[in-house]
């Protein structure tokens, strides 16, 4: 295996005041090689090439420009002062923080506290308390250049320990309603329903998702932290929801819904495929889950942005999805598990489906240096913590590259606890943090994670100026 050696990190000041590591010693090789396995029960390794920031030339010692509070670029105003925002800029979409200024979340999902009994005396012996956590985890985090707590994080105990830090919030509207009205239950990393239906035609889903939405939004509705609201993750959008739904009984009424439009379609396109038709259904049955959606998120809250449910897996290869997405959501969200490289001609085809910008939702790779078996959880498995800064800076500067990403966020800030007993069955005994359940930091990741953080803006510059020119 080859893999990247580093000397000393020494520390210097950024034009905007953060500080960055510069490795000293050896210099970072514009690619290395670094064995990896899709799943760590693959029988192989196999060798992938990592693109790393000395590959773009010229540019590995510009730094980002002076930053707002918000982690927004203060050399580019786009809009005035408001709530975060998405615009279109010439060729590329960019966000706008509350300031006005150009904005890239980069963020780290589920920053939490480890609530487990060692997980709770770990932090007490480092911070005392749990506020105490919470002002050092944001110094952690900004110092790496990280200005976004993502999906699932305790962004309410930040603002009670008086960090303002953008934030997103996980609403599960239809996993809430499926849970509490139709038995649905908990599988790996999602919600699962009866036959892989969601009850999205049920009349009360959308009198649930009203009510809902108003007691999570009525304390956030005014918060210029806020960046926004995903209203699920992980939905079953399955290719063969028609036969699914029409699978249900009679009484059922998804099933009713379903043969009501059956009916319809067949009368107005008596020559279609089986699947035009089965097309046409399932972006029926996301464009109901999305306006449902966006009309309880914005009638609760008008001034965020609604960051969509999270696509993932087949999802990402079915455009009927991603065009009823964009008739409702502000930005489309996407889980890219299966991706060495992203292709951002993938993220092109998802821009023009939905009309809209594109956020990484989730994404990481594993360790065996962990010490952890690396058995759940959908991300990349590699040999060390090296490679798993190598495989950040690979996959970040292909997304930079897309003038439709607005973002990404890192799945997870902390590594799963084996004795977390009540975690989720995706989440039980990987690797997927940038600490350890007791909140030691993995500083060789950190380090490589934050050589692109630090230089975020005018690597998107250069890269999606080379991207636009190229086609």
């Amino acid at each position: 295996m080859l893999s990247l050696v580093l000397g000393c990190a020494g520390v210097e000041r950024a034009v905007g005041g953060e500080p960055f590591v510069r490795p000293v010693g050896e210099s970072l090789p514009a690619q290395v090689f670094v064995e990896a396995k899709r799943r760590t029960t693959d029988s192989s390794w196999r060798v992938y090439t990592a693109s790393t920031v000395a590959s773009v030339s010229g540019w590995l010692t510009r730094t980002n420009p002076p930053l707002s509070p918000w982690g927004g670029r203060m050399d580019r105003r786009i809009a005035e002062p408001g709530m975060f925002r998405v615009q279109r800029v010439g060729e590329r979409w960019v966000g706008i923080d509350p300031d006005g200024y150009e904005w890239f979340s980069v963020g780290i999902c589920s920053v939490s506290a480890n609530s487990t009994p060692r997980g709770m005396e770990a932090l007490r012996t480092r911070w005392g308390t749990v506020d105490g956590w919470a002002r050092a985890t944001a110094e952690l985090l900004r110092r790496h250049g990280f200005n976004t707590l993502a999906c699932w994080s305790d962004w309410g105990t930040f603002k009670r320990a008086g960090v303002s830090m953008p934030y997103s919030t996980q609403l599960n509207l239809l996993s809430s309603y499926g849970r509490e009205r139709r038995g649905a239950w908990q599988t790996a990393g999602h919600m699962a329903f009866s036959n892989d239906c969601p009850p999205v035609f049920d009349r009360e889903f959308a009198t649930y998702a009203r009510q809902r939405a108003r007691q999570l939004l009525a304390d956030v509705a005014k918060d210029p932290a806020c960046v926004g609201h995903f209203s699920d993750n992980e939905l079953p959008f399955r290719f063969d929801a028609l036969a699914r739904f029409l699978a249900l009984p009679e009484w059922d009424e998804g099933h009713q819904a379903a043969s009501r439009w059956h009916r319809e379609f067949i009368e107005h396109h008596p020559q279609a495929t089986r699947d035009e038709e089965r097309n046409a259904f399932l972006e029926y049955l996301a464009d109901t889950y999305f306006r449902v959606c966006a009309t309880a998120i914005r009638e609760a809250d008008p001034n965020h942005l609604y960051l969509g449910s999270r696509f993932h897996g087949g999802d990402l290869k079915r455009s009927q999805l991603f065009r009823a997405a964009g008739r409702y959501v502000d930005v489309v969200s996407v889980n890219w598990y299966g991706a060495w490289t992203p292709d951002p001609e993938q993220m092109a085809e998802w821009e023009r489906a939905s009309g809209r910008p594109v956020i990484i939702t989730e994404w990481y790779a594993k360790g065996m240096d962990s010490g952890l078996p690396n058995i759940t959880g959908a991300g990349w498995t590699v040999r060390t913590q090296r490679d798993r800064g190598l495989f950040y800076q690979n996959f970040t500067l292909a997304l930079l590259r897309s003038p439709a990403c607005v973002g990404w966020h890192w799945f997870k800030y902390m590594d799963n606890d084996p004795t977390d007993t009540k975690a989720d069955p995706s989440n039980l005994d990987s690797n997927k943090g940038v600490v350890r359940w007791n909140y030691e930091p993995y500083g060789e990741l950190l380090d490589l994670m934050q050589m692109v953080n630090h230089r975020v803006y005018p690597l998107r510059d250069f890269l999606v100026t080379s991207s636009v020119a190229a086609r």
